[in-house]
């Protein structure tokens, strides 16, 4: 496993994390299968877990306080997520600031993942929606400044809404935002435009979420999949985006070097670019764990791969579905 800086926190985190949201939302799910990946890849060499309260409403907090609680004496970092208290994906300009997230909704979900992730201060604590309208507002400094100040807190960033990344620019020049995640991966390039530039001039770290394209990347959907109704896949891969991504799938496979899997040369499109800190990847279950943590020794690829890869961008706005 290799290991780089998240922005300015001075964190050394694993190229490739790990991603809790499945284990409470996706079916499939199982406690005990969910803790023994974790602790797989905390042997392998991952120290870097990202959770959010909406995952179960703490469940996923709970299952990452766990792993640290097992490995008090490894340096291991969690990241979670304050939900809008609107209970509304994604953010939107006509949402007002405070009703998503108001000082007392933050400190209070603040205890709540502190007491879930059994730690005094939380190393990286993120809204999990936002809108740049919001920069502003002045208890957004406040709050932030407080949490950091009383040391519930560490550092502090933003998850920005899905197919948004710019969506977030002037949140990050105020100086608050010490990390960023974002949606970056074959398909969804456009944080190279804007944002990534931005985050290397003030070094601000930056997450990389779903590097698979919610699973599409795995290469394993077929236009027979089909999700239990309560699973959010159901939902996103509905059948017009499921046909609309096969297709693009198809198109990679195509391209694919030999002895390379499609969830490999994913990843390491990823981690081919230096100003992502870190890529969180779901990983249920063992073998999905030793499959993907491998990506990180393997490298980057090189650079025909990633020439031919730039032609694949698939720009795209948040729709009912996607949220």
């Amino acid at each position: 496993m290799k290991y780089r800086k998240l922005g300015r926190t001075g964190f050394e985190v694993s190229e490739v994390g790990h991603g809790l949201w499945g284990m409470s939302m996706w079916s499939g799910s199982e406690d005990r299968e969910s803790v023994e990946s974790m602790q797989l890849a905390v042997n392998l060499g991952c120290n870097f877990f990202d959770t959010a309260w909406a995952y179960g409403n703490g469940h996923s907090d709970g299952l990452l306080g766990e792993i640290l609680s097992r490995n008090a004496g490894k340096q291991l970092y969690a990241a979670s997520k304050i939900p809008p208290a609107n209970g509304r994906w994604p953010a939107t300009p006509q949402y007002e600031y405070h009703d998503v997230f108001s000082p007392e909704h933050v400190f209070r979900h603040t205890d709540l993942i502190r007491r879930k992730l059994r730690v005094d201060s939380i190393d990286l604590l993120q809204f999990h929606v936002w809108d740049d309208s919001w920069t502003p507002e002045p208890d957004f400094r406040r709050t932030i400044e407080t949490l950091k100040r009383e040391a519930r807190i560490r550092f502090f960033g933003l998850s920005l809404n899905r197919w948004e990344p710019a969506n977030g620019i002037a949140a990050i020049k105020t100086g608050l935002v010490d990390v960023v995640q974002v949606i970056y991966n074959i398909f969804d390039q456009a944080p190279e435009d804007e944002l990534f530039p931005v985050c290397h001039e003030l070094n601000v770290g930056v997450i990389a979420r779903v590097p698979l394209d919610e699973g599409s990347l795995s290469g394993a959907l077929t236009p027979q999949t089909k999700f239990p109704p309560n699973d959010w896949r159901a939902r996103y891969f509905h059948p017009e985006n499921l046909a609309n991504t096969l297709a693009r799938v198809e198109k990679l496979k195509a391209i694919l070097p030999a002895g390379m899997t499609l969830p490999e040369m994913a990843l390491r499109f990823i981690l081919s670019h230096p100003v992502v800190s870190t890529t969180i990847v779901g990983m249920r279950k063992p073998h999905h764990v030793k499959a993907n943590l491998a990506a990180s020794d393997a490298g980057p690829l090189d650079a025909s791969l990633l020439k031919e890869l730039k032609k694949h961008p698939w720009d795209r706005t948040p729709q009912a579905w996607s949220a």
